[in-house]
């Protein structure tokens, strides 16, 4: 059978957060079956879990963020979509801070130190949320209609399209398609960075966002061009990084979907939105498992057996 996985022990990172700028140590320990992936705020006393859940995203301004009593973990989409792509059921992520340190602002740092960790796989079958029918959420209309739709795929893959009306970003591929039967998340996903516009800066530092960001952690607009230096990681590295986040988000429905995503537009509150919709819906999805790697869908079997070279 497919089984669940943890990490086969302790790993520790220090950052920054890009919202914050507040210095924090994020640490990944290896967690029991059935945990799913939980968030602990190690610097309050008592300490504060977070499962991943979607009933518990209560901020989705810039990020995902994660509310429990008057507590908070922000920007967990990164690391969310690290677990995702290197299939992680299990594991506990402590961090010393409000947020999630933002690394260089892609999921390649969370997926190194993963890889460092080592996985270690668990005695237990490892389950999937299979989509049995479309499910959609919209909101806006006209030019600025944005929607998201789950449907029912064998395996899991997903199509972005973007619109900024920024020459940058007009000019590269404002579509993306990742079918994970075909590419590898590592390779072909994980260093897609987050990005920004320095006429947005100042807006979003006076809402206390943004306040760690910089070349070293985004990729930054004027008005015109991107300045950093060492340009684009992917010739699409913008709609990319939104599928990164995507996948980030979706993995808060706490297993992997066996499913096809499509979004115009989208974003941190669309998507959550789209799972709160498939979760009131108990025949529009089943929980399943796969007895052997080869009953499993492609982009899991692919999953299984190559993503966990380091890089």
């Amino acid at each position: 059978m497919l089984k669940q996985r943890t990490v086969k022990q302790e790993v520790r990172t220090t950052g920054v957060g890009l919202h914050s700028g507040t210095k924090v140590v994020l640490t990944f320990r290896p967690a029991a079956i059935g945990t799913g992936i939980v968030f602990r705020r190690v610097d309050l006393d008592p300490i504060v879990e977070f499962p991943s859940t979607p009933s518990i995203v209560g901020d989705t301004r810039m990020a995902s963020v994660l509310i429990k009593d008057d507590a908070r973990v922000s920007t967990v989409e990164h690391v969310m979509s690290a677990c995702a792509g290197l299939g992680i059921d299990n594991l506990y992520i402590d961090v010393s801070a409000e947020e999630i340190p933002i690394m260089d602002g892609s999921a390649s740092s969370f997926v190194y130190l993963l890889q460092q960790a080592g996985v270690e796989e668990q005695g237990a079958a490892k389950k999937f949320v299979r989509v049995l029918k479309d499910v959609e959420v919209r909101q806006g209309s006209g030019n600025n209609e944005k929607w998201a739709r789950l449907s029912p795929h064998d395996g899991f893959k997903l199509d972005f399209f973007i619109e900024f009306n920024h020459p940058a970003v007009d000019g590269t591929m404002q579509r993306a398609k990742v079918d994970f039967g075909d590419v590898s998340y590592v390779h072909d996903v994980a260093r897609a960075r987050t990005f920004g516009f320095m006429q947005d800066v100042e807006s979003l530092r006076g809402m206390g966002l943004a306040r760690g960001g910089s070349l070293e952690n985004a990729i930054v607009m004027d008005e015109y061009r991107i300045l950093n230096s060492d340009g684009l990681r992917y010739e699409d590295e913008f709609v990319r990084h939104k599928i990164l986040d995507a996948i980030g988000d979706l993995y808060l429905v706490g297993h992997p979907l066996v499913a096809s995503y499509h979004a115009h537009k989208s974003g941190h509150a669309l998507n959550n939105m789209l799972l709160l919709e498939l979760l009131k819906d108990p025949s529009a999805y089943e929980i399943v498992s796969f007895d052997s790697i080869d009953q499993a869908p492609p982009s899991y079997q692919r999953q299984m057996t190559s993503e966990w070279s380091l890089t």
